[in-house]
């Protein structure tokens, strides 16, 4: 008999891939690997985990005392006993909100599915085998515990599975609602968040250009709610070309940390050739370099280095205000009021623009801030239509793997060399078909969140937590048509159109073919022989979650990157620290993961408790990994609830649909009373999601909703309001390239003497700007970030010898020494973990904790005792003098209103009269320095010390200091100038180095048993 074309069998497959030859095999291979790797990996973590605490456990030893974890011990088991013990309301004060409705969901999804095996499994197992025996048809185990073979009344277990499936998650979903609310109330109850700045501030945005001014957000305001209380306006300036500057600067340097890190991997043995680069095409001079000419690389990128920072710093000076955005903060005095105003403008555009309730400032991004609803909508119709594109270039790949990885007999039908292999080992195959195939599928989309995340940003999201939820609905509706849906039923579609072309071809009329092809019987086939394949994929679900509590991807990328690759210290340090948590990918795959036990749940029972047992394993497991090890990068508050209920409501209404198609092939066929009895449902779910909406989400969103107009003194002011002047508005809601400090090449101790002889010339030379005398102020306005000279002659900071160059030693190789840097915490936890945030220079310091406070966090109080510094111009990364001789409007601003301090808005009508754009340009300017001595500052006055829960710890106050207690001669501000008046050893301040243009780094621990401020350097 002639054997059939290649091409032939091709087709023939594509209309029928999946078979059971080997899948009733595969299904025990992948329990059994899955459940054994599992069990082995558990192990070897157990084992390993006491010996590396680096990896296991980073947030012992990095998060100070409010966050740190239970301690555990080095026990085998150790581990447990802490999850076991650690309550909800314990892990929403050590690992946040957003890490404790995670772990609320991924609990509900086990509980959900450890009830819905027993229910279901106890009900169409029974009913399927013994249906399935009446008639007669011996087929084999996994076959008959399907509807495949089930007919007429029979279907009657299928509908009602279908009700009590609707019942049980409508009942979960409504109490973890609740749950989630109550737990939204106490965060805004919460300490934390009451003394935030971000808590009562609105953010404008849309802004029309003839409002776009401090007194133009508080008309727009107004015209809705005319009766509100004084607020503190700001409006956003035009930082150019900024932020793209820093960026290259970032680049830059980090560029040349690796090419010293290869050259000097050996000081004692120099490669006898330097090393050369190609000149960066963002250089001005790039034009003048030969095409394809290379320069000196460490002679190139240290000169290109220092003429970034120059630029920067004449960017910098030149920002106005005349010049603003379209977008701009409003702070109120009162949190209710703040939020009740946001709920009377949450449907409203006065003027065109919109008002919501500001998120932190690190959560905003600001590059799609002034962005207009024009190009929001274009960037948006793009994003979809990539979306389509990709999920339709996507179907073709994906129909090859659901013909050929999920049964591997297809594939030896084409290629006769691998039919031979599998007829000689079938048990072999069968094993690689459970195991390879589901992996393989995995791994294809590793990519998918990385690509998801870069369109939400071209598409204008404002904040990065919203750019996760959208995400994580972007992933979902991609994982869901194309893995479950195209993947499913695809066979259907290819055999249905086959159908139809071959009968119209034979000349039988379109419809009537269409009409007999039956799409809904080869649907129902097509679902019933891909079934076996998502029951083996969600048994080797366990063996992931396994490989996330072990860290092996972290493991062998740390060793690769130590042993075969040349670090440079910062990236050393960086592998130390504790890593964000993907909260996008992992919602993405558990909602994917419980999609598909609901839609399979009536044609394979066998997935419930596959699904149940995954998440039974990943409730621990995950717990662990956020209590111990991961970090939430960008805390939201845990917003993400309305995207995993509204989600898990839509598989819940697939499945409905699946027990529908079930019924409506295999039901009576006479009077269809089964298929009515489950038409209420997907109503009754569309019910359920308005009641749900109705009653809770406004609670979930707002601490107020109803507004209420706040008393006022004679004065005309409320007492509060009064110290909302130390709030700081501008610069705490300013653009990041105002205030970022600019990171410093960092090197090796070990090539810290040969460095000095491999460059030519000292970075410092040509730099006249910003030098001595030089009186200039960076456009008066506090958050603008003046470049100060480093701290040098300490481990960790700039060299004195090296002026421009970080000398890291070995010891500090450690996120430890730098948690508190914004450059290493912005991605680690952004300082919320390590007992101060990353803030930023002219506002408020941020110095709070108790006796108990470990080492490397902040200590409390300003006194002068051991291993504590007081705040001086030269220490405080925004309050001293710099080279220009500016002080920032910090800690140290006088109690009096004077030129640091914004007016107090009226409430005239008269608004010419206010804050105009064009008015009043230095409003906000710090004073220059004087040489007087400070007056105890008055009660309320920006010298006392207050909370600020925008970065949860305390503002200090200054204290005074008495003429002659550090000797006499002009101070800047009366305050101690040097590090002799500290007792401390001197430090340079030579106007002519490199680092005299950067701003001081912050956090770096001193010795043991000595508080740190988070932005102070410990002697």
């Amino acid at each position: 008999m002639a054997e059939k074309d290649p091409g032939q069998i091709l087709l023939d497959l594509l209309a029928d891939p999946f078979s059971t030859q080997l899948q009733k095999t595969a299904i025990i291979a992948a329990l059994g690997s899955s459940i054994g790797t599992t069990a082995v990996i558990a192990f070897l973590f157990s084992i390993l985990r006491p010996f590396n605490s680096v990896v296991y456990a980073p947030k012992l030893k990095h998060a100070d005392e409010k966050h740190a974890p239970p301690p555990m011990g080095k026990g085998f088991f150790a581990w447990v006993t802490p999850l076991w013990k650690t309550t909800e309301e314990d892990m929403v004060n050590l690992i946040g909100m957003d890490a404790t409705i995670f772990m609320r969901f991924t609990r509900m999804c086990r509980n959900i599915f450890a009830i819905l095996t027993v229910l279901g499994c106890a009900i169409l197992i029974p009913v399927n085998w013994t249906a399935t025996t009446r008639v007669g048809i011996e087929d084999n185990w996994l076959s008959k515990i399907t509807p495949n073979l089930v007919w007429g009344s029979a279907q009657w277990a299928s509908v009602s599975v279908a009700w009590i499936f609707d019942i049980v998650v409508c009942v979960f979903l409504w109490w973890n609602y609740r749950k989630v609310v109550q737990l939204r109330r106490k965060y805004y109850e919460s300490e934390e968040y009451q003394h935030s700045l971000h808590s009562r501030t609105l953010m404008v945005y849309d802004i029309p250009k003839n409002l776009g001014s401090d007194e133009g957000i508080a008309r727009i305001i107004d015209s809705v709610v005319p009766s509100s209380s004084f607020s503190r306006t700001a409006i956003a300036r035009d930082v150019r070309i900024l932020p793209s500057l820093i960026e290259s600067h970032g680049k830059t340097v980090r560029k040349l940390e690796k090419v010293l890190a290869v050259y000097l991997k050996d000081p004692k043995n120099l490669p006898p050739a330097r090393p050369l680069c190609r000149p960066s095409k963002k250089d001005h001079s790039y034009a003048s370099y030969p095409k394809g000419h290379k320069v000196d690389a460490i002679d190139y990128l240290t000169e290109r280095i220092k003429l970034l920072e120059l630029e920067i710093k004449d960017v910098r000076q030149r920002v106005d205000k005349r010049v603003t955005m379209p977008y701009g903060f409003a702070s109120y005095s009162d949190i209710s009021e703040t939020h009740s105003i946001a709920y009377l403008c949450r449907k409203k555009k006065p003027q065109g623009a919109i008002i919501k309730l500001a998120p932190r400032p690190n959560d905003i991004i600001w590059e799609n801030m002034p962005l207009s609803p024009s190009a929001r909508r274009r960037r948006r119709l793009w994003n979809n239509f990539w979306m389509a594109v990709l999920t339709i270039l996507w179907i073709v790949p994906n129909a090859f793997i659901a013909v050929f990885l999920v049964n591997l007999s297809n594939l030896g039908l084409v290629w006769k060399e691998f039919r031979d292999e599998l007829a000689s080992s079938p048990q072999f195959w069968s094993i690689v078909q459970g195991i390879a195939s589901p992996a393989i599928m995995s791994l294809v989309y590793l990519l998918l969140p990385i690509a998801f995340r870069r369109m939400s940003i071209r598409a204008g999201d404002k904040t990065k937590t919203g750019r996760e939820r959208h995400v994580v609905a972007k992933l979902y509706a991609f994982f869901t048509f194309n893995n479950l849906f195209i993947f499913s039923v695809f066979s259907a579609i290819w055999g249905f159109t086959a159908t139809v072309v071959q009968r119209t071809n034979n000349g039988q009329d379109a419809w009537k073919a269409i009409y007999e092809a039956d799409f809904g019987f080869l649907l129902f086939l097509s679902l019933i022989k891909v079934s076996p394949f998502w029951v083996s994929w969600l048994l080797q679900r366990q063996l992931g979650a396994a490989i996330d509590l072990a860290q092996l991807w972290t493991l062998f990328y740390s060793f690769v990157v130590r042993k075969f690759s040349n670090p440079t210290p910062r990236e050393l340090i960086e592998l130390t620290a504790p890593p964000p948590f993907d909260y996008a990918s992992y919602y993405n795959y558990f909602l994917f993961y419980a999609t598909v036990a609901l839609c399979y749940a009536p044609i394979q029972p066998l997935v419930l408790p596959a699904a149940a047992l995954f998440f039974c394993i990943d409730v621990a497991f995950k717990k662990y990994l956020l209590l111990y090890i991961f970090v939430t990068k960008t805390e939201s508050g845990g917003m993400f609830w309305r995207v995993l209920f509204n989600r898990f409501l839509f598989g819940t209404f697939l499945a409905n649909l699946v027990t529908f198609l079930v019924v409506w092939v295999r039901g009576i066929q006479v009077d269809r009373t089964q298929v009515y009895a489950l038409a209420p449902l997907p109503i009754l779910l569309i019910v359920f999601k308005i009641v749900c909406s109705r009653v809770y989400d406004d609670k979930i969103h707002f601490y107020a909703t109803r507004f209420t107009k706040q008393g006022r003194t004679e004065e005309g002011l409320n007492v509060k309001e009064q110290s909302m002047r130390n709030d700081r508005l501008a610069a705490r809601f300013g653009h990041p390239a105002l205030y970022k400090p600019l990171i410093t090449p960092m090197v090796h101790a070990k090539a810290q003497n040969v460095l000095a002889s491999i460059y030519q010339g000292r970075l410092s030379d040509g730099r006249e700007a910003g030098g001595l005398g030089d009186s200039v102020s960076v456009s008066g306005y506090s958050d603008t970030y003046v470049m100060d000279s480093m701290m040098s002659g300490k481990a960790g900071k700039a060299s004195p010898s090296m002026p421009g160059f970080e000398v890291v030693p070995e010891s500090r190789l450690d996120f430890e020494f730098y948690k508190n840097r914004d450059e290493f915490a912005e991605d680690h936890g952004a300082g919320e973990l390590f007992g101060s945030d990353i803030h930023r220079p002219g506002t408020p310091g941020t110095m709070m904790s108790g006796p108990d406070s470990r080492p490397g966090t902040p200590s409390g109080g300003m006194g002068f005792g051991a291993n504590r510094r007081l705040l001086s111009p030269y220490n405080d990364p925004g309050a001293g003098p710099s080279s220009s001789g500016y002080v920032g409007p910090s800690v140290y601003s006088p109690p009096i209103l004077g030129a640091n301090e914004v007016p107090s808005r009226s409430r005239s009508p008269l608004y010419s009269l206010g804050n105009d754009s064009g008015a009043n340009l230095v409003q906000g300017a710090a004073l220059m320095p004087v040489s007087s001595y400070p007056t105890t500052p008055a009660a309320g006055g920006p010298g006392d010390g207050s909370y600020d829960g925008d970065v949860g710890t305390y503002r200090p106050g200054v204290p005074t200091i008495p003429p002659g207690i550090f000797g006499g001669g002009p101070r800047y501000g009366g305050l101690p100038q040097s590090d002799q008046e500290f007792g401390q050893p001197a430090t340079s301040q030579d106007p002519t180095q490199y680092d005299y243009f950067r701003g001081p780094r912050r956090g770096t621990p001193g010795p043991p048993g000595g508080g740190n401020g988070g932005n102070t350097y410990r002697g």
